[in-house]
């Protein structure tokens, strides 16, 4: 399975199934571990998913949160509309995330990647999204410490990692800030996950390698990877000790491809680090 631009892997426990995406292909992946089978659907517009909670998966795509009711092989899925923006020529949602507590968040871009023109948005009860950050190029990673008080986020070419002090029980975020400055190192920060003792690990799109960031903002730790575009990543696998890292194919040219031959593969793994619990919460839905 080689993607043009893989996105958005989410580790679920209890099928032992990483999702994940293409998003210029508009397709879901669901690989299942150990025995690595890949099953896919076509869904025309897809940047993220999620399991939702009460069953099905919850996808970012287009300007609509959907959740789609897998079916059995080689018949339709179902899917109704849980959220939704006014479409915005230019503009697509991109990354997503699920809270603790299992809120909703997503953030959208302009897809030229040169002009402010989206935004990071939060689901609320009703199906509304609610926008918390206007002025954004190109949303990325979200997630969140171990006690759930901070928010991380990326904006890609602020080439730096914010931070929001986050409210657990009523999904506000306030007081973003830098957290850390990457732009000494090569590539553009893209996903981004945080391991159970509170570090942030950093996809340097571009830079050929996951940046391991201290919960006091510190470079900590460069991890090379064979690939020169990872996209982001997550944690998962037994004892959420393997590391998933979805990676991009698009605008290699032969020989590019020929030098990376991984580029566009879903990559596993061994850090030493295990992941939170916390980061495989299924989505809540509003009522």
């Amino acid at each position: 399975m080689v993607a043009e631009l893989g996105e958005g892997p989410y580790w679920v426990p209890e099928d032992d199934c990483l999702l994940w995406v293409d998003i210029p292909r508009g397709e879901l992946h669901r690989t299942y571990f150990p025995s690595r089978e890949t099953l896919t659907v076509d869904l025309g517009a897809v940047s993220a998913a999620f399991p939702a909670l009460g069953g099905g998966i919850l996808t970012a795509g287009g300007s609509r949160l959907v959740l789609h009711l897998p079916a059995e092989r080689g018949e339709k899925w179902t899917s109704r509309t849980i959220g939704e923006v006014p479409a915005r020529e230019g503009v697509r949602f991109n990354d997503a995330a699920v809270d603790p507590a299992g809120r909703v968040w997503v953030g959208s871009m302009h897809i030229d990647e040169t002009d402010p023109l989206g935004e990071l948005l939060r689901l609320d009860p009703g199906g509304e999204l609610t926008t918390v950050v206007k002025g954004v190029t190109i949303s990325n990673g979200i997630s969140w410490s171990p006690d759930g008080g901070r928010m991380y986020y990326v904006d890609s070419p602020t080439r730096r990692v914010d931070v929001f002090d986050y409210d657990p029980a009523t999904g506000e975020a306030f007081q973003r800030r830098v957290f850390c400055d990457v732009s000494a190192f090569p590539g553009v920060p893209d996903g981004l996950t945080v391991d159970a003792d509170g570090y942030i690990w950093v996809a340097m799109h571009g830079g050929s390698a996951l940046l391991r960031i201290t919960s006091d903002g510190e470079r900590d730790a460069v991890l090379e990877l064979p690939v020169s575009m990872p996209t982001s990543c997550a944690f998962g696998g037994p004892g959420m000790s393997d590391l998933y890292v979805t990676t991009a194919s698009r605008g290699l040219n032969e020989a590019g491809r020929a030098a990376e031959p991984l580029a566009g593969r879903l990559l596993r793994l061994h850090p030493g680090p295990a992941g939170l619990p916390s980061t495989t919460t299924y989505a809540t839905l509003p009522a």
